[in-house]
């Protein structure tokens, strides 16, 4: 057993409130994705807009606060008034984002009235690739006014009487992307003026909604963070959201990488809050730009061949091609794949939720995080069916436990070094060195009165004695004490915990496997359903427990 980690939080040190937008997910019509596990009308439970109920259904129970959508590359050439109306009236037309015939079987209508179904808010994602200010405008209309003009009343001849009511809008997709249609990275003074006039003019429609105009796709941008900050510049007292993306890769069997990528997401936070508060400064704004992480991944990835002389991290080469053989391709649910992650389970939800964690610890400025299949993680699918993979248990648990404010914590434990590596042209990571094994966010939602610490051991080998030092939240004579020696324990019915425990004993909820290319499948989806680790010791505010290796632990401590 390694040395003791050490993690200390105190009350006088909070972050920042948690959006409870914080742990969202981005829908983009990839493949069968939506045309597939949303919908099919031959499925069994299909209801009567031919959408799946045993999909909508699970997504429904998880509680999920938001979904972006129809999103990503595709939306930049998709035009939402061919998606309305009579389904036999509505038009087909090719998607050259990623080369897929887009059928308009779900359109704009059924994307948000899935959302209605599910229990979950709509962002929607506005197209300004070879989209107009116009269609913009029509859209914040037909979308959100009551009545009484030509699309919103169209909206109401189609079948909804009520505006959606969406209150968030994204200013277009990667904008700043060679790979995206109608892109702006060689003006971004220009996205940023046409952004200036298109959210003033959807505010004038629809005074009550928020904007996200788009920042870099990537921290590899040849133009980070300069493109950014032209853009901030001539748009900042009209939007409210910066929105930027990324995923991150590393090398097959680097689980050190995968894991400690999370550094690099905090690399690019913070540099795009001091970018937005360098531009609040320039605008002598009192305004605080919030970030919208509306794309993110992490995943393996084998290295690709690099090309000397090509310039370091030239997105352009990357994306750039014009293949001859390529066909378009039109999805239907009979060829659809199964919606699960590559890899096994545990190291999705490991990867997954070391990002999210990092989010957390930005929470007074990150405020909307939305994962990339965010979705199968909460409900994998295949033709037929659905089930729960690691990666669903994990994210529930940051959604019932990650609630009031984000606490700073400090963390001694042993560390690693990641040397700097290169997955292609595009994905050259820098090394960094005392990467700290323990990885670790904590909320304390105080109308609950729970302190909830969420923690990683990244080693691949080494149990780690854990001390929480809590003392800041307890006086001596109120803390609780505890057995001494923790041991594994039956599991609690999942849906009780989830559900809200009211209990106010302290809990330590752990998700580990000693097979970490363990997958689940519909007939198997329980076996990464959290264990309860029974008998931490906890006195006078000093709490021990063990956490084992590659393991995801929630600790809820009353307070």
């Amino acid at each position: 057993m390694s040395k003791q980690a050490r993690i200390t939080i105190h009350p006088d040190f909070p972050i920042g409130e948690i959006s409870p937008r914080l742990f969202s997910a981005f829908l983009e019509p990839i493949g069968t994705m939506v045309n597939g596990t949303m919908y099919n009308p031959k499925h069994p439970t299909a209801d009567e807009q031919g959408m799946r109920k045993d999909f909508l259904e699970a997504i429904a129970g998880t509680g999920l606060p938001a979904v972006r959508l129809p999103g990503g590359n595709f939306v930049s050439a998709w035009q939402w008034k061919d998606s309305i109306g009579p389904k036999d009236q509505r038009k087909v037309h090719l998607d050259p984002a990623w080369y897929q015939y887009i059928t308009n079987e779900v359109g704009h209508d059924e994307y948000l009235q899935w959302a209605e179904k599910a229990g979950t808010k709509p962002l929607y994602t506005v197209n300004l690739g070879t989209g107009t200010m116009q269609d913009a405008m029509d859209l914040v209309e037909y979308t959100n006014h009551e009545g009484g003009t030509y699309w919103s009343d169209l909206r109401r001849k189609y079948g909804h009487e009520k505006p959606y009511g969406v209150d968030t809008w994204y200013l277009g997709n990667e904008m700043d992307g060679h790979w995206q249609l109608g892109s702006w990275e060689k003006d971004p003074r220009g996205y940023g003026v046409l952004c200036q006039e298109t959210s003033k003019a959807m505010k004038w429609i629809d005074p009550t909604i928020k904007t996200a105009v788009c920042g870099s796709s990537a921290p590899f941008m040849e133009h980070f963070p300069e493109w950014d900050e032209k853009v901030l510049d001539q748009c900042y007292d009209v939007v409210d959201y910066l929105s930027i993306h990324h995923y991150h890769s590393a090398p097959p069997g680097d689980i050190r990488c995968l894991l400690g990528g999370s550094v690099y997401y905090e690399d690019f936070i913070n540099t795009e809050i001091a970018m937005c508060d360098y531009v609040a400064s320039k605008h002598r704004s009192p305004k605080k730009m919030m970030i919208s992480f509306d794309e993110y991944g992490a995943m393996i990835r084998p290295n690709s061949e690099l090309h000397p002389g090509w310039g370091r991290y030239n997105m352009a080469r990357t994306h750039y091609r014009f293949d001859p053989e390529r066909k378009y391709i039109r999805h239907d649910p009979d060829n659809m794949r199964d919606h699960v992650f590559p890899g096994g389970d545990m190291e999705h939800l490991l990867a997954m939720t070391s990002i999210q964690l990092a989010f957390l610890r930005h929470a007074d400025r990150v405020k909307i995080g939305c994962m990339t299949g965010g979705l199968s993680a909460l409900c994998a699918s295949n033709h037929d069916r659905t089930w729960r993979t690691a990666s669903h248990y994990a994210y529930m648990q940051l959604l019932s436990y990650a609630r009031g404010i984000s606490m700073r914590v400090s963390v001694d434990s042993e560390t690693f070094d990641m040397p700097g590596y290169a997955i292609d042209d595009t994905s050259q990571y820098t090394g960094r060195s005392n990467v700290p094994y323990v990885d670790c966010a904590a909320a304390w939602d105080k109308e609950a009165g729970r302190l909830s610490i969420f923690v990683i051991n990244r080693n691949e080998h080494e149990t780690y004695p854990l001390e929480l030092d809590l003392r800041g939240f307890f006086a001596p004579s109120t803390t609780p004490s505890g057995a001494a020696d923790p041991v594994l324990s039956p599991v609690i019915p999942y849906e009780v915990q989830v559900s809200g425990n009211t209990s106010r004993a302290l809990k330590h909820w752990e998700i580990r496997s000693d097979d970490i290319s363990a997958v689940t499948s519909p007939d198997d989806d329980t076996r990464f359903m959290p264990v309860e680790r029974a008998g931490a010791s906890f006195h006078a505010g000093l709490l021990t427990t063990q956490i084992r290796p590659l393991s995801w632990n929630v600790i809820v401590v009353p307070c």
